[in-house]
């Protein structure tokens, strides 16, 4: 049998028997029960399900974002469950990007300074070279200036990828990057989004409702009340 090390040095990410329950007013709720989940460097997965199924809070338990009840999670070697916040905040910084439906941007930015917050957070001096490559590289260098109220939602959304890949994550989770757009400007995020994958060679988690995006990536598992089907 694989012992945690091999699967390690193997796997970016081994998940082993997690689970995640809560307490509400009527009693202990079970969102995720006994997942186990191997994922590859550079692989590229789809996590699909209803509403309800615990797609997000998996992704957000493998991001190291959320701590779960049982179970344990390795990322690139480092086991997540036995961190405190400091440290899966460390783990993050140095290895995960994120996109998010909502964008995440902060308001009081320019596009750039919004790109250039994680470099700085880290101390690159090179920040603002970086970040305005990256901004022209998905197609904003016109727009460097403006905040997010002055961006379509599709320009945000460009943003939030000019921001999660400029800090060259070794693993990308995007969860439904295209929830908030139209079907025209979405399948344009989702091309760029594939493309800067491609390029930096990252391993993308990706959680959506679209049947068509999933087909994209390279397997699809589905949640369903919290198991895998």
């Amino acid at each position: 049998m694989q012992s945690q090390t091999d699967k390690a040095v193997e796997y970016l990410i081994v998940a082993e028997r997690l689970s995640k329950s809560v307490m509400t007013s009527e009693g202990i709720l079970d969102i995720l029960s006994s997942i186990d989940l191997l994922i590859k460097p550079g692989e590229s997965m789809a996590i699909v399900g209803e509403s309800g199924s615990g797609k997000s809070t998996l992704i957000s338990l493998l991001a190291g974002l959320d701590t779960p009840s049982a179970g344990t999670i390795r990322l690139n070697g480092n086991d997540l469950t036995v961190m405190d916040e400091d440290g899966r905040a460390a783990i993050r910084n140095a290895l995960v990007g994120f996109v998010f439906q909502s964008f995440q941007l902060l308001p009081t930015l320019t596009a750039l300074e919004n790109v250039m917050l994680p470099l700085e957070l880290s101390g690159d001096k090179d920040a603002k070279i970086a970040a305005t490559a990256l901004l022209s590289r998905v197609g904003l260098s016109h727009r460097l200036t403006h905040t997010p109220r002055q961006l379509s939602g599709g320009e945000q959304q460009r943003v939030a990828l000019a921001r999660a890949f400029v800090t060259r994550p070794v693993i990308l989770f995007a969860d439904e990057p295209t929830g908030n757009l139209d079907s025209k400007t979405g399948a344009i995020i989702i091309d760029l989004l594939f493309q800067l994958n491609l390029e930096n060679n990252t391993t993308l988690i990706l959680v959506t409702h679209d049947q068509v995006l999933a087909s994209r990536c390279q397997r699809t598992i589905r949640l369903e009340s919290g198991k895998l089907v």
